[in-house]
């Protein structure tokens, strides 16, 4: 196409969930730089999950801006802000082209889906390994308090002898 058309999309989705588009030519180029998205389909029929306080997508990158999340790199990344009793859905995507063990501190994460998809049994995790191309989410039940280290665990895409920088943010639990 030229620049300045447009072209409409029709199709069929199998699944509703948490989904994620990016470029598929000279991709890793493009989605390094940043040609990439959510795509976030609700469900006809709500679920118990379905019904959070916050929902918060975070796209995990690793291309030619650095380790980041949604884009940006520690100190820029924005804190996920939640009042103390709320329930965070948090929908990690990995654009990325390596595995990011994606930890939180002071809450546990309760894993609900996986690429679109519920899991059969949810599990409680601190940490979870999001590989590239995966989709993942979580429920995070704000019962503590305070400002909660979240990031890689992988720990040289979250520090140097400088100090923080990557794939570091927090979470905000108010009171």
């Amino acid at each position: 196409m030229k620049p300045g058309q447009s072209f409409t999309y029709e199709f069929v989705v199998p699944n509703a969930g948490s989904h994620m588009y990016h470029s598929h030519h000279d991709s890793t180029k493009q989605v390094g730089l940043g040609l990439l998205g959510a795509f976030i389909v609700e469900p006809k029929v709500k679920s118990a999950h379905d019904d959070v306080d916050v929902d918060q997508v975070l796209i995990l990158n690793d291309g030619a801006h650095g380790y980041t999340l949604n884009g940006k790199s520690f100190p820029a990344t924005q804190p996920l802000v939640a009042k103390l009793g709320q329930q965070v859905r948090i929908r990690f995507m990995n654009q990325g082209m390596m595995i990011h063990p994606m930890h939180l501190q002071g809450v546990h994460m309760r894993v609900i889906a996986k690429d679109g998809w519920p899991v059969p049994a949810p599990w409680k995790c601190d940490a979870l390994n999001v590989a590239p191309g995966e989709r993942w989410d979580v429920i995070v039940h704000c019962t503590n308090p305070g400002t909660w280290a979240f990031h890689s665990h992988i720990l040289p895409h979250a520090e140097s002898e400088h100090g923080m920088y990557g794939m570091v943010t927090a979470l905000v639990v108010n009171k």
